[in-house]
Formats: structure tokens, C-alpha cells, sequence
């Protein structure tokens, strides 16, 4: 079920894009802020702990800062995709296969922890659907036919579900579960505090910015 409810959100949101076709996306810098303190919350309140109790606190916090310089990494290809931003030419019919492979890898590597039936599927569910809203628009404001922007998005969305799976699955993830985990903490760390650093316009006091990262805490603790 976790599975199809991954692979639903992302193509769920490609199809309000294509449908409604949005030449503004009103609210999005409000989802967006809300995704990154659900996330960030999640994280600090389910991943941490269950790392830090299961090995030598000094070694996760190695693994966790390993995770951060991945996806410091991986954004010098996506261009930042994954927070919210697309930099790219979109005036071109050439399939984004950089774009693609970085995503997939993030992507991936979200789905790694996501194993017995962990909270951190909502803030991962959460995350996606402004950046499959970001990313939809961008392949249907293109010059890419539609049906390679489909294509481009289904494989997108089974790349979370294909993490979970063989996280479950191969017994070298399984025994490094809580290494692994660390790593992805760093990913998602790096990711939502970019996010919320990133959704306000010129760092400049927004009440309605504040409630919605306030309710993502909330929400995020009573899971």
C-alpha cells in the first residue's frame, strides 16, 4: 500500500498539472515550507533516535554528514530539483538524463528507510508533491512531448518504492540498515532545512510562512 501511495502522489500531481495547466501555483512557497518542517520534523523525531540508539553515536554522526555531502553533490546535477528549483532549459527536446539520474538517486535513497512501516513515509509523501508539481510544469512547459515527460515521471515515482524494496529485501541493506539510515537522515536534513531557508522571499518575516512550518511540527510529533 506505501508503495502505491508513493507512485500516486507524483503522478497524482503530474495530472493536475497537466490538466489545469497552472500558469502560477499559488500557495506553492507555503507547501513547500510546510513540506521542509513535516520532514524535518519526522526526521528528528523518528530517524535520529533510532540510529543513535542502534550503534556508536560519533560513527552515525560520520554517516549523517556523509548524507548531507551526497546530496550537496547530487544538486551540483539536478540544480536543486529536489528543494523546489528547476535551472534548466526547457527550450530543448533532448531527454534530461542528468536531470533524471540525480533525481532517481535522491529519490532512491529515500526509499531506503522506509521499512517496517515507518513514519517517515509522510513527510517523504509530503516532500514530493511540490517537486513533482515543480517538475511536472517544467516537462509540460517544454518542448518535450508529453509522453516523454509521462515516462520521465513514472520512472521518477518508482524509484522511492524500488529503495523500500530491496531495503527489505538484500541482506547487505538489511545488515547496514542503520548506517544507510544515517545517510539518508543527512539527505533529508540538508533537503528540508534548504527548503525552509529557501521558501521565503528576501528572509523576510512571513506570519503565514510561520503557522504552516509550525503546524508541520505539530503534525509531524503526533504521528
Amino acid at each position: 500500500m506505501s508503495y502505491l501511495l508513493l507512485i500516486l502522489t507524483v503522478l497524482l500531481s503530474f495530472g493536475f498539472v497537466a490538466i489545469t495547466k497552472p500558469k502560477k501555483m499559488l500557495g506553492l512557497r507555503l507547501l513547500l515550507a510546510f513540506s521542509g518542517a513535516f520532514l524535518l520534523a519526522l526526521t528528528i523525531f523518528d530517524l535520529l533516535p533510532e540510529v543513535y540508539d542502534s550503534s556508536d553515536p560519533r560513527a552515525m554522526g560520520v554517516y549523517i554528514m556523509s548524507g548531507i555531502l551526497i546530496q550537496i553533490f547530487l544538486e551540483f546535477f539536478s540544480k536543486g530539483a529536489e528543494h523546489g528549483h528547476m535551472h534548466w532549459d526547457d527550450q530543448t527536446k533532448a531527454f534530461p538524463w542528468i536531470l533524471f539520474i540525480s533525481l532517481s538517486i535522491h529519490a532512491f535513497m529515500e526509499g531506503l528507510p522506509l521499512t517496517d512501516a515507518n513514519p517517515i513515509l509522510y513527510g517523504i509523501l509530503v516532500h514530493k508533491i511540490p517537486i513533482a508539481l515543480i517538475l511536472s510544469t517544467f516537462l509540460l512547459n517544454s518542448q518535450k512531448n508529453k509522453s516523454t515527460a509521462f515516462i520521465f515521471i513514472l520512472l521518477f515515482s518508482m524509484m522511492t518504492p524500488l529503495g523500500s524494496l530491496l531495503a527489505t529485501h538484500l541482506e547487505f541493506l538489511i545488515l547496514y540498515k542503520a548506517q544507510i539510515t544515517a545517510v539518508v537522515i543527512g539527505i533529508l536534513l540538508h533537503i528540508s532545512t534548504v527548503i525552509l531557508f529557501e521558501s521565503s522571499q528576501g528572509h523576510t518575516f512571513n506570519l503565514r510562512k510561520l503557522i504552516v512550518i509550525f503546524l508541520g511540527i505539530v503534525m509531524a510529533y503526533f504521528i
